[in-house]
């Protein structure tokens, strides 16, 4: 199950509401294209549209504005209900979502060189856990010389406090022989919170101790404690566009990581979009030969589901 089953579970909702109004609606005529438009948003189960005919039907009418907002304060608890329901009776493996983002090139002639990056991220949201996966694989050849090579993996379990704060644990597997090293594992826990959470808009924090056992390309190995913190940011500018911002540190005494990923995503059709992103990685001590900063810059396809 997906969180596109939530659609027949809105839908039922919807028309149990116009069922079963509340009293106060009852006693209350509602001009009918209020009603109408209240119906419609209703059924397609979009809880934006629905504020938006409440916010507007209370200030042209306060008596029937009320009876509107108890219609769609019960239709919310409905449906909050049925999805409490949906997710008690889901297995481990129900309710993922995710995204999938694929971008590579390829010339030939005056030059030969080719690329190609894949990202794979998937989210399941429950009553008190949130998991997090991100893989992410990127590869880049000029006259048959590997120039860049990067691998990236990372599990994170949320445990929520609230609708806002939560602990989280983090596991991550990095491999960039480029950047200085051919294997790091790093392992945190800590407490995060999302500051800004509204229908456009999206920001956590976390912050919390870490340990990092990293192999560098000059044969030593480094294990150390380190201080992590991550943001992650998300603002939806249209129905259409959307832009987003995340950065991670890892600081330590010895070798320090910090790293930026900003991306625009843009809408193209169904669950297609297309997205434009630049990726800064700073390494403060990497092994002699090797630069302090690598930055990416992608154009890619992006798959939603």
């Amino acid at each position: 199950m997906t969180r596109f089953s939530f659609l027949a579970i809105s839908a039922s909702a919807a028309a149990m509401c116009s069922a079963a109004a509340p009293a106060a609606a009852q006693m209350v005529m509602i001009p009918e294209t209020i009603r109408a438009m209240l119906d419609a948003a209703l059924e397609a189960g979009n809880e934006n549209d629905v504020s938006t005919i409440v916010k507007y039907a209370r200030a042209a009418d306060p008596l029937s504005g009320d009876a509107v907002l108890a219609i769609a304060e019960k239709w919310k608890a409905d449906r909050a209900a049925q999805r409490t329901q949906v997710i008690r009776q889901a297995s481990f493996l129900d309710l993922w979502s995710g995204k999938a983002e694929v971008g590579g090139y390829l010339t030939t002639g005056n030059s030969d060189t080719a690329g190609g990056s894949a990202v794979l991220d998937l989210n399941r949201e429950g009553l008190r856990w949130r998991h997090k996966f991100h893989g992410q694989a990127d590869y880049q050849s000029n006259l048959n010389i590997t120039t860049r090579e990067h691998y990236l993996a990372s599990y994170e379990p949320n445990y929520k406090f609230d609708d806002r704060a939560y602990l989280y644990g983090a596991l991550q597997y990095e491999g960039d022989r480029f950047l200085g090293y051919n294997n790091r594992y790093s392992a945190s826990v800590g407490a995060g919170y999302s500051v800004l959470k509204t229908a456009r808009t999206r920001l956590d924090l976390e912050l919390g101790p870490a340990y990092r056992n990293t192999d560098f390309t000059d044969d030593t190995v480094q294990s150390a404690i380190a201080a992590r913190g991550t943001m992650n940011f998300s603002w939806r500018i249209t129905n259409g566009l959307s832009v987003s911002q995340i950065a991670s540190a890892y600081v330590q005494r010895y070798n320090s990581t910090l790293g930026g990923t900003t991306a625009l995503n843009a809408k193209l059709i169904g669950p297609l979009s297309a997205s434009l992103s630049y990726t800064v990685q700073y390494e403060s001590e990497p092994p002699v030969g090797s630069m302090t900063t690598d930055t990416t810059s992608r154009a890619s396809l992006v798959y939603s589901f």
